[in-house]
């Protein structure tokens, strides 16, 4: 119902003199609206070859983010009429009213967002942040976490680009590296290939990655396979804790609140797969083990941060958002959305919570302006005596 109501109300200007095109352009806007979501069912459902998905999805995408900018202006539009109305100034409202400004409008949206669609698709950029934690030993000050969120690889974005941020990654030359989920779209058996340079990425340390809502939407046990072959680490309420430097530092992941999906991919298509996140079954581990100076934790969503800190955890690294993908909808929408945090550094009690930007994009909403893509490095500092 939203899609041809959106579709009637943006092009309510061409009501009543050009019929007819009213009826066609708002046709062809619910279509474009409705799209997104009936691709997603189509690649859930597996009834569409996932190449030809995935562009589609890209193409879907950027027309959508056109016309949510078209309905901004609607609602700008429609407000000014109505003062203009309510200040009986006809001329005004008429003026207001005219159909060349809801056409011009969405022209300069669909080229603007054409431009965050090649912002949204080149390769990113390495970012470093310094990151102070207050249990920080001294020892482990200048450690450097690399963090690749949300790579979401598919025939889009595919190995060669994958391989581009393998290679940026590890020119700067972090000491451990870190997967907090979404690396993936599609199916493992045809799709594996394009997260496969993910092997060749290089930190003494270790690389670790743990599930993102995306890894259950197409076969979670057949992806957490590949993950290991890849020798990823792929930890779901899972830990462990390693000697750096003298010192103990516990590396955790766990699951996602999008557990329980069915999929035509799943080991048996009729039983759900995945596992809920448990940070209860992650911290009993740490303890099992003797404890850990230092706790980093991956959690894809951030919103799940606030029931993560009290046990225990030093930095979550999380994605998801994507950063907002948009200025003025990374404030207003997304991170409302995830309980206040869109991206960056956050501190949540003891905790302190790092939102990746993103080093990838999902097709089906690449758009990007004033939100770049980020490969990221945390270096952490200890507290200043």
């Amino acid at each position: 119902m939203i899609a041809p109501i959106a579709a009637l109300w943006l092009w309510a200007p061409l009501f009543r003199q050009h019929r007819r095109a009213y009826v066609g352009c708002a046709l062809v806007t619910a279509l474009l609206i409705a799209a997104p979501a009936l691709l997603i069912y189509a690649m859930r459902s597996d009834s569409m070859d996932f190449d030809l998905l995935s562009r589609l999805q890209l193409l879907s995408g950027g027309m959508l983010a056109t016309i949510g900018m078209g309905l901004v202006f609607a609602l700008a539009r429609d407000i000014l009429w109505l003062l203009a109305r309510l200040m009986r100034s006809t001329q005004a409202a008429r003026w207001i009213a005219r159909p060349r400004w809801t056409a011009g409008f969405l022209v300069m949206a669909l080229l603007l967002n054409g431009y965050g669609l090649t912002q949204g698709t080149q390769l990113p950029a390495v970012h470093e942040h310094e990151v102070t934690l207050p249990r920080l030993p001294p020892a482990l000050d200048g450690l450097r976490i690399g963090v690749m969120a949300d790579i979401h690889a598919t025939p889009v974005n595919n190995a060669v680009y994958v391989q581009g941020l393998v290679d940026r990654l590890n020119v700067a030359q972090p000491d451990m590296v870190l997967l907090p989920g979404d690396l993936i779209d599609g199916d493992a058996p045809s799709q594996w290939g394009n997260i496969a340079p993910l092997a060749h990425l290089q930190a003494p340390l270790g690389v670790w990655s743990a599930p993102g809502n995306h890894e259950y939407y197409s076969g979670y046990n057949a992806w957490a396979k590949v993950f290991s072959r890849l020798n990823l680490n792929y930890l779901a309420n899972q830990a462990q804790v390693l000697q750096v430097r003298g010192h103990t530092l516990a590396i955790s992941g766990v699951g996602d609140p999008a557990y329980g999906r069915l999929s035509t991919h799943n080991t048996d298509p009729s039983v759900p797969e995945g596992v809920p996140p448990d940070i209860h079954a992650v911290a009993a581990q740490i303890q099992a083990a003797g404890g850990a100076d230092i706790h980093i934790l991956l959690g894809h969503q951030p919103k799940m941060a606030r029931s993560y800190a009290p046990h225990g955890v030093d930095l979550q690294v999380a994605g998801h958002t994507h950063g907002g993908h948009i200025v003025g909808m990374d404030r207003w929408l997304v991170a409302p959305a995830n309980d206040g945090f869109v991206r960056g550094l956050y501190d949540v009690g003891a905790m302190r919570l790092f939102v990746s930007a993103g080093a990838g994009l999902w097709p089906g909403f690449a758009v990007r302006l004033g939100v770049p893509p980020s490969i990221d490095v945390l270096v952490l500092r200890a507290p200043q005596l």
